[in-house]
Order: structure tokens, then C-alpha cells, then sequence
């Protein structure tokens, strides 16, 4: 890997990796390190180009970020772990259980979607417009470049067909908000079609995790005592 990843760990025992969402950082899941670093080792990690993580040269795609956390276990000498993904981070999670199931203790995918066109249109058009205007102007502005490469992710990205998610064969729960701005038949095809995944949803939007996180919390807790 061209980069060093930004994370902050607390707790011990089994592995819990949390994936924040696009233009966040790990300190998105302060409420998650305060309750899950009691049971287990908890590590919240910033993905390329995000929070104190590098850019680096590298592509800056779910796929690439997938291959990022696969070197990040491996410099950690960690072998298998949970993973919680949130919106971006469920879909490099999606991608790194199918890539690496060995590796993968369970899932957790929070709000994530297969292609854009799981996202509400009231969120998803004025995404694809500022996509547009940021890449007329991204060779002038860096700025424009740079938020152009993160709307990119929610626009050409992850592109996973539902086919793909049979690969999935650990203990999975897709949870995600009664309001989320992911369509909830969306939500839900995720869940039918990944082998035995349970299916949650938490009174409230996209951001569950972060403002209502005592049902969040308690939810996810409940699966991993079952599955783990």
C-alpha cells in the first residue's frame, strides 16, 4: 500500500472494524468506540483521503479502499475481524467480504447501497449535479477536483450486482434508518439476497449510528452476541 492509514483503537478482543461513510473519519463512530471497546478490540480507521489518511496516488474507488483495509489487517497481523460499514463504508465492506470471506468474521452494513440508483432521487440528483459542476471545474481548482473524486464515489461507485452478494457467507446484519435516504426496498434486497442476512431497521435517518445510537448500539450488540 502507497499510504499509511489514520485509525484510532480501543478495547481488546476480537476485532470490530468501523467504516465511516463518505467525507467522514473514524471519529464518526465515537458512540460505537465508547460502548464496543467494553467487549472488543475496536478500530476505527479513515479510509484514503479521509480524515488523517494520505490521498496517495492510488485510485480513489470503493474497490481500491477494499484493498487498503485488506493491507491494513495484514500490517496489524489481524486475520479475521468484524466489520461494521456505514453508507461507503458497508459498500468497501461488501466488497472486501467478497474479495476476502476469510478474513471476515461478520458483517454489519449499515445504509450501504449497490449503485446509485439505490439512493432516494431527493438525495441522488443534486449529488449528480454537483458530480457534473465539480468536474467542469477540477482541472482549475484543486478543490473542485478534489470534491469531485468524492462524489464520484456516490455516483460511479460501487456498481456491485445483486448476483455478487451470494458470495457472502458470513453472519451479516443490514441494518439501516426508517427514513434513510437509502430506498428501503433497496435496503431490503440487500438482505434477501445475502445468504441468511438479518434485517434491521432503527427509528430515524441515514445517521443512525451517530443519533440513535443507544438502539443502534444495542441492535448490533444483540446480533454479535448470536453470531460470534
Amino acid at each position: 500500500m502507497d499510504i499509511t492509514l489514520h485509525y484510532i483503537e480501543e478495547g481488546t478482543g476480537t476485532p470490530l472494524l468501523l467504516l465511516h461513510g463518505n467525507g467522514e473519519d473514524g471519529t464518526y463512530f465515537k458512540h460505537q468506540l465508547a460502548y464496543f471497546s467494553k467487549k472488543y478490540r475496536v478500530i476505527a480507521v479513515d479510509t484514503r483521503g479521509h480524515g488523517q489518511s494520505p490521498r496517495g496516488a492510488a485510485p480513489f474507488t470503493i474497490s481500491q479502499f477494499a484493498e487498503d483495509l485488506n493491507a491494513f489487517l495484514e500490517q496489524r497481523d489481524i486475520s479475521k475481524a468484524v466489520i461494521l460499514g456505514f453508507s461507503d463504508g458497508a459498500n468497501i465492506a461488501m466488497r472486501f467480504a467478497m474479495k476476502h470471506p476469510e478474513k471476515v468474521e461478520a458483517l454489519i452494513l449499515n445504509g450501504g447501497n449497490l449503485n446509485a440508483r439505490g439512493v432516494k432521487a431527493s438525495v441522488q440528483i443534486p449529488i449528480e449535479l454537483g458530480y457534473r459542476m465539480t468536474k467542469l471545474f477540477s482541472r482549475i481548482s484543486e478543490k473542485a477536483r478534489k470534491n469531485h473524486e468524492m462524489l464520484a464515489l456516490m455516483v460511479d461507485d460501487p456498481n456491485i450486482e445483486p448476483s455478487e452478494l451470494k458470495e457472502i457467507h458470513v453472519p451479516t446484519l443490514v441494518i439501516a434508518g426508517t427514513e434513510d435516504m437509502i430506498k428501503e426496498e433497496h435496503t431490503k434486497l440487500l438482505a434477501a439476497v445475502i445468504p441468511g442476512a438479518e434485517l434491521k431497521f432503527v427509528k430515524g435517518g441515514h445517521f443512525v449510528a451517530a443519533k440513535a445510537s443507544e438502539e443502534f448500539n444495542a441492535a448490533v450488540d444483540l446480533f454479535l452476541e448470536r453470531v460470534l
